[in-house]
């Protein structure tokens, strides 16, 4: 079992600290803008991200949705099935993205009125998000397609993918952006005449919507071509309305789970919006913005220390979901146990890199004043409960690969609602902590969910799921 774990669990960690690294890049870009647009920029691709990470919710759903059926067929050794949820999946993808693209491309306006970004920074948001609104098949594919090749047990190939789109992404940014990129002390000069203060934004959106449309490409070869017993094959691409349903049944819990943590998240932003107005009436002389900033760029750094958590519970999920295939739950049981102990020990070490070496890494992304001041006390908060982060993701993430999204749904909703929101206006806004209440409102909130996602694991009801 233990080498399953590792053939699993490693791949999807390089796949997703390489997807990170897309996210990381466009703030390092942005944070290498011209000192004029910096802080409004800043703040509009962080609401920018924002909506990325609901386009992973939207999409995330679906693909968990096939990814758990895939498994199952997959442990019972159905591979008709198996092709059937393959196809359906990746139809219902592509048709679920573009209309999460569309709706992209109308709601941003409101969004940014909603988070009470300045005008400058509102515009940046609109322009990041239209962008990437338009490539939002190709993120489908990207997607669905990699949460399904999970299911049947294949994570090197995604892994491979997520590499090359990071480095187009790279490459295709920078240059279509126009922006001289700073690396501490280093300077990589932009060979094209594109001027940044106009085009630097939309730059770094439109690299990254290039990367997706090649990772799009790439995953449909690799499922064309098949892995293990899984292929893509054309006549299973009209979606079967049995298997759809299936899909769909474990899908829109998870989507319901993942919709209430991003409206609460957008309520903490409005509730930052508010605290930096309030700062900039009582001192004039303070600048007006960045605080949304400094919360994404915290929040960019707390990705890369759930990756491990995420890469142990989708190998957690996936071998649960076989051994549960298999009419085998003592096994699946001791899959997720196995991955959430080594998930914490992992996410523990990289706490206690938030914690002592805040101010550099937010120099990678940014030297601003503002920035430098605020994120770092915000990594340490963060650095502090990464041990039950790595209970809540791993654990959350077991549990909803074998397809028990419903209990998944009742604890992140009951939590966020009832916990994580009135923490953080409490601490953050009444109280007028200012940012570090609003972390320590959200970090509370983590070590109570761990504690609710353990006991569900602890009670077993997840192993008697039908899927």
């Amino acid at each position: 079992m233990w080498a399953a774990i590792g053939i699993l669990a490693l791949p999807v960690l390089l796949q997703q600290t390489l997807t990170a690294f897309v996210g990381l890049v466009d703030k390092m870009l942005s944070g290498s803008l011209p000192d004029a647009i910096v802080v409004p920029a800043m703040d509009g691709i962080g609401i920018g991200s924002f909506v990325g990470w609901f386009v992973s919710i939207a999409l995330g759903g679906l693909g968990l949705g096939g990814q758990a059926l895939i498994s199952r067929a997959m442990g019972r050794g159905d591979q008709f099935e198996s092709h059937r949820g393959l196809g359906t999946t990746l139809t219902l993808g592509i048709g679920w993205a573009t209309l999460v693209g569309i709706a992209m491309w109308f709601l941003v306006e409101p969004l940014a009125r909603a988070t009470e970004l300045t005008p400058e920074a509102a515009r940046y948001a609109v322009q990041y998000v239209r962008v990437m609104a338009v490539a939002m098949p190709f993120s489908g594919v990207m997607m669905v397609g990699s949460m399904c090749l999970f299911g049947a047990g294949e994570t090197l190939k995604p892994s491979v993918i997520a590499a090359l789109v990071n480095v187009i992404n790279l490459i295709a940014s920078w240059l279509l952006s126009g922006i001289d990129l700073r690396i501490g002390g280093i300077v990589l000069d932009n060979p094209f005449g594109i001027d940044p203060t106009s085009w630097g934004v939309m730059g770094i959106a439109g690299g990254t919507a290039l990367s997706w449309g090649f990772g799009a490409l790439a995953t449909l070869w690799v499922l064309g071509r098949g892995v293990k017993d899984l292929r893509l094959e054309s006549r299973h691409l009209v979606p079967d309305r049995g298997i759809a349903w299936r899909i769909v049944r474990v899908g829109i819990p998870s989507f319901m789970e993942g919709l209430s943590m991003w409206a609460v998240s957008l309520f903490v932003v409005a509730f930052i919006g508010d605290i930096a107005n309030r700062q900039a009436l009582a001192d004039p002389t303070m600048a007006v913005g960045g605080l949304v900033g400094a919360h994404i760029i915290t929040v960019q750094w707390e990705a890369f220390s759930f990756l491990p958590g995420f890469a142990m519970g989708t190998a957690a999920g996936a071998l649960a979901g076989q051994y549960l295939g298999a009419s085998n739950p003592r096994m699946a049981r001791r899959a997720i146990g196995a991955c959430t102990v080594v998930g914490v020990a992992i996410m523990s070490l990289m706490g206690v890199g938030f914690m002592t070496m805040g101010r550099p890494l937010t120099g990678i992304i940014s030297d601003n004043p503002i920035h430098l001041a605020e994120v770092p006390p915000l990594l340490f908060i963060c650095g502090t409960v990464q041990a039950f982060f790595a209970l809540s993701m791993v654990i959350r993430q077991g549990l909803r690969g074998v397809g028990d999204t419903r209990w998944t749904l009742f604890i992140t909703t009951a939590s966020s609602y009832g916990i994580r929101l009135p923490a953080c206006w409490l601490l953050g806004v009444h109280l007028d902590w200012g940012l570090p209440g609003i972390w320590i409102g959200l970090m509370g909130e983590i070590v109570i969910r761990g504690l609710f996602f353990l006991a569900r694991f602890l009670q077993g009801g997840w192993a008697r799921v039908r899927v």
